[in-house]
Parts: structure tokens; C-alpha cells; sequence
């Protein structure tokens, strides 16, 4: 049987930004089951909900300090369980976030762990003696910003932590961990899960020897973060995490009906990594890429070199592609810039819907959001405050989804919500785009319910034909059929020459089109399935 997940399309939702329905300016739970029909109606296969676990919230839910519970934040176990209830009702599978290289210091886990050098998870967590002169026991950096090790007066130890010193790395090498890891998975499986998505999954293991990382000889942009100065040789990416990986696909495997694992990966060596993991039947079944969410510019050469690197020969892996998400920058803002428009987001639609692999789709951006500007007074986003203003943050794609335009915070709450509402998102709402044809959403739903329906775009080979720089031409195919994708990526209009697209009716355009077949001269920012 064709797995499920090939050539799906995901839909990401951030509980805290979907729906309020509790009145404290916060999305929950019950929140995403009240528009379940909204979200079946896009025609998606999946969704993809953000943490939801208790949490003290410093990094908003990926700070997990209970895996196996709901925080009273978003609702409760039997929320989440009416929620995969009637996900599955409506033909929606449940992927959940799970967080495996480090956890909240408010668990049970570290509690116990810094409390002695003796206990029955002392070596949970990756604790190391000082250096002679007490620094810390080597150059590593946290993601964040400062050291990756914070000193524990009871341990007498320095603690890793890659991202916030509240937020302590798991010993992965420990097999007691990997086991206890591993329950929690269980946890969720028997619970009707159908995958994870694996955060930051290559920070899981670590040089054990805590050799120093080498600096890093060459910059493509100007480093904004100690972290960046360094090449991350030995504290991520270890070649012992497949192993684990190999015993989680085990017990996956163990439950009917196939289970869809998807894992973030950052690094030196992000696709040889995600091409290691999802090698073979007995590991992950797709790589999370970054290409796309990290690039700052579209180009068709952008395009064809990341594809490139996923072919459909041999055993590449099968890629997952998203162009926003809760980390990274709206694409119609990043892409589009000040001038991006409705005939901008239905571009990049067209473009994410026509790559080969597994697609997610983040909240909002069915809506053809821009990215919200967040004053510095509001800003939640530890990241974006410790960064401002070099980096535009996170908070600007976290913001409340924008429901209903004639309300005073847009349908997501009753109260002033835990992130303010950017008064462009008000004309973008949900019920004006529903009322419109010719809306982004409608037609976003319109591209899905074509992705569905064919095989050549759900799985087919891809093909790239020969075009002038900015022009990027493809076909998707099967034995049964084609489909021809073209974009003019450029900001100026290009001439074309394709003799066999030109026969070929247009079934979709992202701008009017006023004839059916595809024009010799191609207008800039155009895109055509035909």
C-alpha cells in the first residue's frame, strides 16, 4: 500500500495563535476543534499541531516540562483526545511536535538529575566538571546567544543546553533516556497519533569527549550570533543518532496503519543528514528542509539546485517542503517584499504545490498573510528581543490568525490576544476570503483539490526543461500523465519558447488569464500549471 504521507499536503497550526475559546487571549485546543471543518475544507490531508505540553513557556511550549500532558494553557488530555476523534471523523491524520534533545528545567527529570552526581538519572542530562579556572568546560554556544553550559551550584557542574539555559540537553547516549523517550512516543501512539515531527533533532547527541568546535573559516553573511561563528562538529550531528532513530521506526512500526515521522534538521550538513535519516524502510520517513524557509530570495536556480539534491533515483530519502512556519519570516513578505499582493501568495501556492514531496502549508498562509509587524513592547519571542533589531524574530509569523475582519481582535479572541493582530491581516480574514472566488484561500483550495486528484503531483517524477535564467519550467509525470509548471520568478517579463507547453491548455494561473493556452511572452512573477 502507497504510504499516506507521500505527496501529502500538512497544515501547520501554532495552538497559541489559531482560536481562542477560553477568553484569556490565548489559542487552545478546543479552539482547532471548532474549525476542524474549516481546515478539512482546504482539502488538507494532515495537520501538524506546535507544542501543546506543559510548559513554563519560555520558549513557548518547546520547553517541555511533562511530555505526557496537555498544559491547562491549551485544555486537557480529553481535549486533545476529542480533537483526534474528530480529526479522524473528517479524514484529517494528527502529526504532533516532539521534542527529544532537551527539556524544560522545571521537569521531574532534571529536578532530580541536579540534585547529586548519585541519583537515578544523574546522567540524564549532559553535566560536566569546570575547567581548571572554572570556566566552562568548552567553547560551545547556544543557539541563542552566550555559553551553551550554565553552572549548577548543587552539582558543582556546568549543564549543556543549546538553546536557553532553561532548556538542558538530554543524554541521548543514555539507553535509559532513549527508553524513556520512547514511552512517551507510546504515550501518544496509543492515543491515535499518526507522526511527530522530531525538533531539532540533530542537537540529540553529543561529542562525548566535548572537544572544542573548530571557528568557522567562511561567512555567506555577516554572523549575528556567537553561535555562527563556529563550525558545529561536536555538538550536534552525531553518527550515533540514526541508531536511535532506528529503534523509534521500530516501534512505529508496531501500530496499524503507517506512522509518519518528519525530523528539523539545522547544521553544517543539513542534507546529507536528512538523506542519513530517512535512508532505507527503518528510519524517518521524510526530512524536514530548511533550503526554502532559510532563503531570503526566490530564484529558479534556487529551485532547481534544492530539487536536485531529492531525485527520484535511487535511495535519496523523500523530502518535505515548507516556505513558512513559526521560526522563519511570512514567505509573501520575505519573497514579495513591501509590494507582495494577492497574485504574489497564489504564486508561491503554485510553486509549493507543484515541488515533489510532502508539502506544509503554515497557518495563514492559505490567506496569503504578510509577516505581522510586533512593536518592541509586545515582542514575546526570546530570540527577537535578545536579537532587536538585527533579526526580524518570530513573533511577526506568530501572530493571532485573523478570522472575521468586522471584529474588534478578528475573530481569534474576546480579550487583547497574547500577540497583537497587524491591521493589514484585518482585510485578509477568513470570512471575506471564504465569500470570494477569486481569493487566495479559494484558490489555494482549488490548487490542493488538483494536487489530490493527480498522481503526476502527488508523486511523480519531476523534470526540469531548458528556460532563460529568471523562467523556471518543469513537468510532474506518471505513466497515466503530465502536469507542465512554469514561473517567471523575474520582475520582468520574459519570451519563452516551448512549443509543447503551448498546446497545452493553462489550468491554473496565479494572474487572469486571458487566453488558455500558455503566451509567448510570460509577464513578470507568473506562474501556469497547465
Amino acid at each position: 500500500m502507497k504510504e499516506w504521507w507521500r505527496g501529502a499536503v500538512v497544515y501547520q497550526i501554532y495552538p497559541r495563535s489559531f482560536l481562542d475559546t477560553s477568553g484569556d487571549g490565548t489559542g487552545d485546543l478546543p479552539g482547532i476543534i471548532q474549525k476542524l471543518d474549516y481546515i478539512a475544507n482546504l482539502g488538507v490531508d494532515a495537520v501538524w499541531l506546535s507544542p501543546f505540553f506543559p510548559s513554563p513557556m519560555r520558549d513557548f511550549g518547546y520547553d517541555v516540562a511533562n511530555y505526557c500532558d496537555v498544559d491547562p494553557l491549551f485544555g486537557s488530555l480529553e481535549d486533545f483526545d476529542a480533537l483526534v476523534s474528530q480529526a479522524h471523523a473528517l479524514s484529517l491524520k494528527i502529526i504532533i511536535d516532539q521534542v527529544y534533545s532537551h527539556t524544560s528545567d522545571q521537569h521531574e527529570w532534571f529536578m532530580t538529575s541536579k540534585m547529586s552526581h548519585d541519583n537515578e538519572k544523574s546522567d540524564w542530562y549532559v553535566w560536566a566538571d569546570p575547567q581548571p579556572d572554572g570556566t566552562p568546560p568548552n567553547n560551545w554556544q547556544s543557539v541563542f546567544g552566550g555559553p551553551a553550559w550554565t553552572w549548577d551550584n548543587r552539582r558543582r557542574q556546568y549543564y549543556l543546553h543549546n538553546f536557553l539555559s532553561s532548556q538542558p540537553d538530554l543524554n541521548l547516549h543514555n539507553e535509559d533516556v532513549q527508553d524513556a523517550l520512547l514511552n512517551v512516543a507510546r504515550f501518544w501512539l496509543d492515543r491515535g497519533v499518526d507522526g511527530f515531527r522530531l525538533d531539532a533533532l540533530n542537537f540529540g547527541m553529543h561529542d562525548e569527549t566535548l572537544r572544542n568546535n573548530p571557528p568557522r573559516q567562511h561567512f555567506e553573511t555577516e554572523p549575528t550570533r556567537p553561535f555562527d561563528f563556529q563550525e558545529h562538529a561536536y555538538n550536534l550531528s552525531h553518527p550515533e543518532l540514526p541508531v536511535f532513530l532506528e529503534r523509534l521506526r521500530s516501534l512505529l512500526d508496531q501500530y496499524q496503519n503507517e506512522r509518519f515521522t518528519v525530523a528539523e534538521i539545522v547544521g553544517p550538513e543539513p542534507l546529507q543528514e536528512m538523506k542519513d535519516y530517512t535512508k532505507g524502510s527503518n528510519r524517518l520517513s521524510a526530512g524536514y528542509s530548511f533550503d526554502y524557509l532559510y532563503a531570503d530570495d526566490l530564484s529558479a536556480d534556487l529551485v532547481r539546485n534544492v530539487s536536485a539534491d531529492w531525485s527520484d533515483a535511487g535511495d535519496s530519502g523523500w523530502p518535505a517542503w515548507a516556505f513558512s512556519n513559526h521560526d522563519a519570516p511570512r514567505v509573501n513578505s520575505r519573497w514579495g517584499g513591501e509590494n507582495a499582493d494577492a497574485e504574489t501568495a497564489k504564486l508561491f501556492a503554485m510553486l509549493s504545490l507543484a515541488l515533489r514531496g510532502t508539502v506544509f502549508l503554515y497557518q495563514g498562509e492559505e490567506l496569503g498573510l504578510p509577516q505581522a509587524e510586533i512593536p518592541f513592547d509586545r515582542l514575546q519571542d526570546p530570540e527577537a528581543i535578545e536579537n532587536w533589531p538585527e533579526t526580524l524574530g518570530r513573533d511577526g509569523a506568530r501572530s493571532p490568525m485573523p478570522w472575521t475582519e468586522n471584529d474588534h481582535y478578528a475573530g481569534f479572541s474576546t480579550v487583547d490576544p497574547w500577540l497583537p493582530i497587524d491591521m493589514r491581516h484585518y482585510a485578509l480574514a477568513v470570512d471575506l476570503q471564504q465569500r470570494d472566488e477569486k481569493s487566495v484561500l479559494s484558490f489555494v483550495r482549488d490548487l490542493i483539490a488538483f494536487r489530490k486528484s493527480s498522481d503526476a503531483l502527488k508523486t511523480g517524477s519531476l523534470v526540469f526543461l531548458d528556460t532563460p535564467d529568471d523562467v523556471l519550467a518543469f513537468t510532474r509525470g506518471t505513466d497515466e500523465g503530465q502536469v507542465f509548471c512554469i514561473f517567471n520568478l523575474g520582475r520582468t517579463q520574459a519570451n519563452l519558447d516551448l512549443p509543447l507547453c503551448t498546446q497545452t491548455e493553462i489550468k491554473f494561473s496565479n494572474r487572469s488569464a486571458k487566453t488558455s493556452v500558455l503566451p509567448e511572452t510570460i509577464p513578470a512573477m507568473t506562474g501556469y500549471w497547465l
